[in-house]
C-alpha cells in the first residue's frame, strides 16, 4: 500500500511510513467483527446479579390468616412474590456469560477493524509522544492541532508510558492503550485512532501472520 504520512505533535508531516497491506488493507468482515465484539462485551460481565426466590426469603412459615371466613384473599405465606418483601419470581441468579472466540478469529477481526478505520481515513500516525512531565494541556493542544479536539480518540502506544497515561486520563472521550492490548471493540468504539509510529511494528508483528 502507499506510504502514509507521519505527523509530530505540532501537526507537521515529518516522514512517511510503509504499512503492511495484510494488516491495514485486509478484507472487512462485518459478521466476524460483530461476533468478536459481542464476545468481548459478554466477557466483561461479572454475572453476579442475584435475587432470592420465595424459598430463600426469611419468614413466612405461618399462614397469615385462616383460609375462610374473613372476607380477605387466601394467602399461605407473607413471603409470596405478590407480597412486599417476598421472593422474586424468575429473578437473576449468578451465571457465566463468557463466550469463547479462537485466537485466529480475534486477530482477523482486529485486522478487519484496522482496515475499516484506515479505509475511512480515521487514523493518524504520530512520530512520538514526547512529554517531559505529565501535562494534560500538551495533549489537548496536540488534539486541537490535529482537529480531534471534540472526537472520541484512542491513542495506541508501543509500550506503557506513565507520563502519557497521566496526561490523557483527565481528558473526556480520550483513551490510551498499549499496542499489544489493542482489540476490535476499542478500535471500533473510537471515532479516530492515533497510532504512534513505533506501535506499528508491534501490531503488524502480531497480525501479519494471522
Amino acid at each position: 500500500m502507499p506510504a502514509v504520512p507521519v505527523c509530530n505533535m505540532q501537526g507537521d508531516e515529518v516522514e512517511e511510513l510503509d504499512l503492511s497491506p495484510a494488516v491495514w488493507e485486509a478484507p472487512v468482515n462485518d459478521a466476524l467483527m460483530h461476533q468478536v465484539v459481542v464476545a468481548y462485551l459478554a466477557n466483561q460481565r461479572a454475572g453476579s446479579a442475584s435475587t432470592r426466590g420465595r424459598a430463600e426469603v426469611r419468614g413466612g412459615g405461618r399462614k397469615p390468616w385462616r383460609q375462610k371466613g374473613l372476607g380477605r384473599a387466601r394467602h399461605g405465606s407473607i413471603r409470596s412474590p405478590i407480597w412486599r418483601g417476598g421472593g422474586v419470581t424468575f429473578g437473576p441468579k449468578p451465571r457465566d456469560y463468557r463466550k469463547s472466540v479462537n485466537k485466529k478469529a480475534r486477530r482477523n477481526a482486529l485486522k478487519s477493524a484496522l482496515s475499516a478505520v484506515n479505509e475511512e481515513s480515521a487514523i493518524t500516525f504520530l512520530d512520538e509522544i514526547d512529554l517531559p512531565r505529565p501535562k494534560t494541556r500538551d495533549i489537548v493542544q496536540m488534539l486541537r492541532v490535529l482537529g480531534l479536539e471534540n472526537r472520541k480518540v484512542l491513542i495506541v502506544m508501543p509500550e506503557r508510558d506513565d507520563t502519557a497515561y497521566r496526561s490523557v486520563r483527565n481528558i473526556p472521550n480520550v483513551s490510551i492503550m498499549r499496542a499489544e492490548d489493542l482489540n476490535t471493540y476499542e478500535v471500533l468504539n473510537a471515532e479516530h485512532l492515533i497510532v504512534v509510529r513505533d506501535a506499528v511494528p508491534v501490531i503488524e508483528g502480531v497480525l501479519a501472520s494471522a
